[in-house]
């Protein structure tokens, strides 16, 4: 997993050295460096696809023949020359003028990808050679190897945040995360055909969409065509470099031809299979004429005001995303959680929408999913082929309690996490046989886990003073033998999980307490064991053993979260039967909608769990409270008396 804090630090101060070295505006060497990022993670994608294809290779006099630009087109890849390769550019000679070879080495991709002709940037040469070489070297980063996350996107919008934050905030414009995009794609479940993003930003849609159907051996380019409109340039420019390094191809359109609301520039009106977007939020001073008159909005136009303007644009992104759709389409997209039972003209569209049957699911988001704002927000979805039990209902989520804490923040869902929300989801949809699937899935991670937990024992061994391995020992033998292919056998593993951090925390106190007293043959002995060189010391020693414990803390803590995690769905849906469950979810049918005012906030209908009662008499507590504070502050001032008395009796 990508430490994208450590990574987006480490890019920062490279283009921090641009901000102090150059005399470039920061427009001017915003895409310089994404086109670096872009030339790292492209040479990461090559070397993936190059072993793809050596698996295979066939040989010709006792030689594997080499891999050639037409076996990367087989496989959806750009086939990189060895002048644009990172590590030719990396590895070229002091006297290089590196501006001029990274020029070169874009020009040869360009050549490479009918897509990519003039997107990439080509200005290097208004960079020195030192300040490029450690651009170089800085982005030579392990973590840009993973191929599955829109990092390119994510980073884009750090650099826009710290150095044009009137771009990134404009019209409500901001990158849209990971947990968001992957859970609109495995609710919407994108397989064939048409897909559409009116407001695709750096492509985040488009690269999930391939992800989720090359899972099941698909592929993307030939199962489906991706359309895109972009109005910033910037982000269109990203989006097809985003789409190029992933192999894929899309149709996308940018600036003024691209504004959405003025314009359907692929005329998809009724054409589209899927469609996934997170639109700018509450736009405003949308010209309600043009929109008129650019069509795509069978539930009519949101309120204008005296100046024939939309004061906010939200309700025409719900209105096209419903028309783009064809007969079956599906919809899912990001929308600012105040959309859900905002009043006037949005209510009268609002009702006209539930009315059709098609609202599928909706599901609010809590604070901090943003990476560069706090807002919450609703994910929306639509489905015009609903199966004929849910065509009057709609289920509603509220996830805004379930997420795990990146850091202050930043907020995502776990890869569990996001399984377990659309487990619901397949329940709502009497999909039973995937919810089996998941719990099987479960089984089977939770039995890595342990095989991987008592692996390390028989790695690395507890060992030492006898009495702390006999114990350890049987009791990683009662783990091991513990069956997993049951919720029941799950839980008594996770009881004796439990039970064994108490027992690792008792050995690390033990083995810490005895090595004090250890001969020097002992440390000798354990020295031998790890196989180090150096002095032995009883320091060295305690490390190795902090180091050991930590190691089996963190490999039960794997195998204890999962559990929990399927603690949490089985004990609301058991093997596998949709119910309401109060606080999370409800499955509310159109009457219920209407009675609401049709309003579409999850929160309204799922109700809220009472919070227990902790037994403690509040009026009392609050009595003790300021008793204690009352003390402390007589105490205070006693002492500041005695401080004052002290520097009097000292002359000061």
């Amino acid at each position: 997993m990508v430490n994208i804090r450590k990574l987006e630090k480490e890019l920062w101060d490279a283009a921090d050295l641009l901000r102090v070295d150059s005399k470039v505006t920061s427009q001017e060497y915003c895409m310089p460096v994404l086109g670096l990022i872009f030339l790292r993670y492209a040479y990461s994608r090559f070397q993936f696809v190059e072993a793809e294809i050596l698996k295979d290779r066939p040989m010709r006099n006792g030689r594997v023949l080499p891999v050639e630009a037409d076996d990367f087109k087989t496989k959806s890849a750009i086939f990189l020359p060895e002048e644009a390769r990172y590590d030719y550019l990396l590895n070229l000679p002091d006297n290089t003028d590196m501006g001029g070879a990274i020029n070169h080495a874009m020009e040869l991709i360009e050549e490479q990808s009918a897509q990519l002709k003039g997107i990439l940037p080509k200005n290097y040469t208004i960079l020195q050679n030192d300040l490029l070489r450690e651009l170089l070297r800085i982005f030579n980063n392990s973590a840009l190897n993973e191929l599955k996350d829109d990092i390119i996107g994510r980073i884009y919008e750090y650099f826009l945040n710290k150095f044009a934050p009137a771009v990134a905030a404009d019209d409500g414009v901001f990158f849209t995360p990971k947990s968001l995009v992957r859970m609109i794609v495995n609710i919407i479940e994108p397989t064939h055909g048409t897909v559409l993003d009116p407001a695709c930003g750096s492509g985040g849609m488009f690269v999930s969409s391939a992800d989720f159907i090359e899972q099941y051996g698909a592929n993307a380019n030939t199962a489906m065509t991706f359309y895109g409109q972009e109005k910033v340039e910037y982000n269109a420019k990203l989006c097809i470099m985003n789409m190029a390094v992933h192999g894929l191809n899309a149709k996308i359109v940018s600036g003024n031809e691209a504004n959405s609301f003025y314009r359907d520039a692929h005329n998809l009106e009724g054409a589209c299979d899927y469609v996934m977007a997170n639109p700018p939020f509450n736009v405003d001073k949308v010209k309600s004429e043009t929109a008129q008159n650019a069509g795509r909005l069978p539930f009519g136009l949101p309120s204008v005001n005296k100046n024939k303007e939309i004061g906010n644009a939200n309700y025409l992104w719900i209105s096209y995303f419903h028309a783009y759709l064809n007969e079956t389409g599906r919809a899912g997209f990001v929308m600012a959680s105040s959309a859900t039972d905002s009043q006037g003209k949005d209510k009268d569209i609002r009702e006209k929408l539930v009315g059709t049957g098609d609202v599928d699911v909706m599901m609010s988001v809590g604070n901090n999913f943003f990476y560069t704002k706090s807002l919450p927000c609703t994910l929306w979805f639509f489905d015009k082929a609903k199966r004929e039990d849910n065509k009057d209902r709609v289920l509603f989520i509220d996830a805004r309690n379930y997420y795990t804490a990146v850091d202050r923040t930043l907020n995502e869902w776990s890869e569990w996490q996001m399984k377990n929300l659309n487990a619901i989801v397949w329940l709502y949809r009497g999909e039973t046989e995937k919810y089996k699937a998941l719990l099987a899935e479960y089984y089977s991670a939770i039995r890595s886990a342990q095989i991987d937990l008592t692996d390390k024992l028989l790695t690395y061994g507890f060992h030492g003073e006898e009495s702390y391995v006999v114990n350890m020992a049987k009791f990683y033998d009662r783990i091991e033998a513990l069956e997993v292919e049951s919720v029941g056998g799950i839980l008594s593993l996770q009881s004796k999980l439990k039970e064994g951090l108490q027992r690792i925390s008792e050995y690390r106190s033990g083995k810490l307490e005895c090595i004090k007293h250890l001969p020097k043959e002992r440390l000798a002995e354990a020295f031998r064991y790890y196989k180090r060189t150096g002095v032995i010391t009883v320091g060295w020693y305690k490390k190795q053993i902090e180091a050991e414990c930590e190691m089996y803390v963190a490999a039960v803590q794997r195998v204890l979260q999962i559990i929990a995690d399927l603690e949490w769905l089985y004990e609301k849906f058991g093997d596998g039967e949709y119910k309401d469950i109060l606080g999370l979810c409800k499955c509310a049918s159109r009457a219920d909608i209407a009675e609401k005012g049709y309003s579409l906030t999850p929160g309204a209908y799922v109700g809220v769990v009472p919070v227990k009662d902790d037994g403690v008499d509040f009026a009392a507590r609050m009595k003790e409270i300021h008793s204690e504070l009352l003390t402390l502050q007589a105490q205070s001032n006693e002492l500041m008396n005695t401080i004052s008395q002290n520097i009097k009796e000292m002359g000061l």
